[in-house]
């Protein structure tokens, strides 16, 4: 891929939080029964007026704010127009010349994973925002293969809609994916959206064009859609690089198109040719008045945003002694980072709980493909099993077994510890007896260990271990057996 440059750009689609729609007073409810949460307003009915929806806007500001975005001074609505059955106007209400924000920036890590005596390195890359704008999504299209029929839902019209566009700085998959998931921890740091893909709280398209290695024009763009997952995205892009890049070795012309992701077929395919501004007959929207914005407004709201994901990484940094690797992984997750936080407040050992957390804890989370709050494995737990790990009342491994029991019967370790009888037998006098006669039975493996045979150690200690049901202390069953041995 040397010889070509790829070159990436993102519209990100975000459903806003609010209660009500974006310009109507209709319940923005997900899975309510199909158009029952219409009105003349979101139905583009003769005569209804538009209202703006203030929450929407308020929170429209705190991404902008928190993606480091100049606010427009003055403001505006546009209508977009175009024809879809999905679309009851006929237009969208949107921005268009003067949307609400523009010049922003976010900042991605991008190289992971490389440690130089035990500190990560990392590459900082800056991913320029080009502009946010707020505008109402349109309804939805059911499509029915088996009836050869497509029905329409206009719930999901005029839901409030922000739009987030970046420059086309993203030069690869890795690029886009880690953008996405840095821009979703933002959103939900925030607050304002839930960010469900699953639901198209949060939708993604990507620009993508090649051009060869050292030109400064651009390719013809192409617009992916359809893509409802960050391995959606990752799949996607890296399809259609290696289609641009298969025309150009073929000298076959790139068209400017929109290409739909097949996540099936694992492949992109046409689906229009690519519309230009100038399609959408943009003017200004007659029933919203331009306004301006008040700075005493920007800077209540600017007075209300909570830490957000790079503040909080870097003081889990400083604070907690992380690593940068061990800080983008629990912060990613707002859920979590609290969830680390509450711990940290139980037991004072930061390390230790970022190594269950970022190993055992979110492979079950992974396996169960549920959030942290779902697990019934409270930060109190968590601080109970390291402490029972810490007094030598069970062992790691046994420790790894207890926590999936826990997770399954809803119970802190400790009980569980009780019920079972697991607690680890480290005392001295209790395990004295057990070594004496596990070296009388096992002669050939004393013989072989005086003899040089350190290996032959082990066998005793797992004997040891067979004969306490595997409650013995592993360490303390070692350390006594060296000595017994030693002295004979």
């Amino acid at each position: 891929m040397t010889k070509y440059e790829v070159v990436i750009g993102l519209e990100v689609h975000v459903h806003l939080s609010t209660k009500t729609k974006a310009f109507c007073g209709c319940s923005t409810t997900f899975g309510q029964p199909p158009n029952s949460s219409t009105c003349p307003v979101c139905l583009g009915l003769p005569g209804a007026l538009p209202v703006l929806n203030k929450e929407a806007f308020r929170s429209a500001i705190k991404v902008a704010l928190a993606l480091n975005c100049e606010i427009r001074e003055k403001v505006k609505f546009d209508r977009k127009n175009y024809y879809y059955p999905d679309l009851p106007k006929n237009y969208q209400i949107s921005q268009y010349d003067m949307p609400l924000a523009f010049n922003g920036y976010l900042d991605i890590y991008t190289v992971r994973n490389k440690i130089s005596n035990g500190v990560s390195s990392e590459g900082k890359k800056r991913i320029n925002i080009t502009r946010v704008h707020l505008e109402e999504d349109a309804g939805k299209l059911i499509h029915d293969p088996n009836k050869n029929l497509s029905y329409v839902d206009f719930n999901r019209a005029g839901i409030p809609l922000l739009e987030i566009v970046s420059e086309p700085d993203i030069r690869n998959s890795d690029e886009a994916c880690e953008y996405l998931k840095n821009l979703k921890a933002i959103l939900l740091y925030l607050g304002v959206s839930n960010c469900n893909m699953e639901e198209g709280s949060l939708r993604c398209d990507a620009n993508i064009s090649l051009r060869r290695a050292g030109e400064k024009k651009l390719g013809a763009k192409v617009e992916l859609k359809n893509m409802n997952s960050f391995k959606a995205v990752k799949s996607a892009l890296e399809y259609e690089i290696e289609r641009q890049r298969d025309s150009f070795e073929r000298n076959a012309e790139i068209v400017q198109e929109t290409r739909l992701w097949d996540s099936d077929k694992l492949l992109t395919s046409t689906m229009r040719t690519k519309e230009e501004t100038q399609d959408y007959r943009y003017f200004p929207e007659p029933d919203l008045v331009p306004f301006s914005i008040d700075t005493k407004e920007i800077g209540l709201i600017t007075n209300t945003l909570p830490e957000l994901p790079k503040q909080r990484r870097d003081r889990f940094i400083n604070q907690y002694k992380l690593t940068n690797i061990e800080a983008d992984v629990i912060i990613m997750d707002k859920d979590i980072a609290d969830y680390f936080e509450e711990t940290v407040k139980v037991l004072n050992s930061p390390k230790i709980i970022s190594n269950w957390l970022t190993g055992d804890i979110m492979n079950e989370l992974n396996l169960k493909n549920i959030s942290i709050d779902k697990l019934g494995f409270t930060p109190k737990m968590l601080a109970e099993l390291i402490g029972l790990i810490d007094n030598a009342s069970i062992s790691g491994k046994m420790a790894k077994a207890l926590l999936r029991e826990c997770i399954e019967k809803r119970l802190p370790p400790e009980e569980i510890v009780k019920q079972k009888d697991l607690k680890q037998i480290s005392g001295e006098s209790e395990l004295d007896e057990i070594i004496q006669k596990v070296i009388e039975e096992n002669t050939k493996s004393v013989n072989d260990y005086k003899k040089g045979k350190t290996a032959a150690v082990m066998f005793l200690v797992g004997q040891v271990m067979r004969h306490t049901k595997g409650k013995a202390n592993p360490e303390v069953v070692n350390k006594l057996l060296k000595k017994k041995l030693n002295k004979e």
